[in-house]
């Protein structure tokens, strides 16, 4: 069942949930952050619309820069910034920043250990009909193996405006994933949020298997695991962090329920799961599942029937379930 501590929406099981754009509980918090601390500025890639940074500009213009189509220079401007005592957080869609502008993140960003916020938006397989090149499904892996990089994958738009907040204060390089299309509400403002601390969304009696996630793809993890309520009993675990990585809350949890599903909108390979599978590995190793995008680019389409065709839609979730407790010891 839904878990109490979490104190998640109260509609989020429904028919037809409420649904917001994650980049809007961005847009909100970045605002806030700005009100709260005047060296809080925003930088962006020709695209204040769609990050939802206009709001920062419209109130905050002598704040705002705009860079233009040069993500490479969007990195080093806001390093610079951040170097002379300002908060940059800066935006483009994931795919450009940091897909097109790594080395400079790394090197003038990290290696400086500058306070730069990265914001990646359009990020994942349910982008949708922008296809296989604005797809960012690669980010999460080339973004948690900078070291210094925070990296957080909010799973709405509530826990998204709780991790801009949170960022603005962290003192450190971070990079924040955000979805393009109105996802599911899955939490509420006084839903638990530290960077760092993964929180349970559901908890069965006597749990078999720990579904681990990040992101809005969490809302099809809830669906699995009401659908099989009676048959296979499940915790959900939102590791909204990336990096750094809970371990010990998916240690203790891979060894109570001796099985794991990890879920992710990205590649298998290098994300979220690989994260997981690491501290598993070295602390209980137990039977693995992956959900994710399994080695290939993605393609135009529409976002619900892109997670069905990639292999992240309730169904799947449900199949590795079962397979994974059929390889339990």
């Amino acid at each position: 069942m839904l878990s109490e501590s979490a104190q998640l929406h109260a509609k989020i099981l429904d028919t037809s949930p409420e649904a917001i754009p994650l980049r809007n509980g961005f847009g909100e918090g970045l605002v806030e952050a700005a009100r709260a601390d005047k060296n809080v500025v925003g930088l962006c890639a020709d695209l204040t619309v769609s990050t939802r940074m206009e709001a920062f500009r419209n109130e905050f213009p002598d704040r705002f820069v705009e860079i233009g189509v040069a993500e490479q220079s969007l990195a080093v401007t806001a390093s610079g910034m951040a170097a002379m005592g300002k908060i940059p957080f800066m935006t483009s869609y994931a795919m450009f920043s940091p897909g097109r502008n790594w080395e400079q993140i790394r090197t003038t960003i990290c290696y400086n250990d500058r306070p730069v916020k990265i914001v990646g938006s359009h990020a994942g397989i349910s982008v949708g009909p922008d296809g296989g090149t604005h797809q960012a499904i690669e980010d999460i892996a080339i973004m948690r193996v900078i070291p210094r990089m925070v990296v957080v994958a909010p799973c709405d738009s509530v826990e998204a405006k709780k991790a801009t907040l949170a960022l603005a204060t962290n003192g450190s390089p971070s990079y924040l994933r955000l979805a393009r299309e109105k996802t599911p509400v899955m939490t509420t403002s006084e839903t638990p949020f530290e960077i760092g601390k993964a929180y349970e969304m559901w908890r069965a009696d006597m749990p078999q298997v720990v579904i681990i996630g990040c992101g809005p793809v969490l809302h099809n993890a809830l669906r699995a695991a009401q659908s099989l309520a009676n048959d296979i009993s499940v915790v959900i675990l939102n590791a909204h962090t990336i990096k750094p990585l809970d371990t010990e809350t998916i240690a203790r949890l891979a060894a109570e329920c001796g099985a794991v599903v990890t879920v992710e909108e990205h590649q298998i390979a290098g994300g979220m799961g690989s994260a997981v599978a690491e501290v598993v590995a070295r602390t209980n190793p137990v039977p693995i599942e992956f959900i994710g995008v399994h080695d290939v680019f993605g393609q135009s389409g529409k976002p619900d029937e892109l997670m069905e065709h990639y292999g992240m839609g309730v169904s799947h979730i449900i199949d590795a379930l079962r397979r994974v407790v059929k390889r339990k010891k």
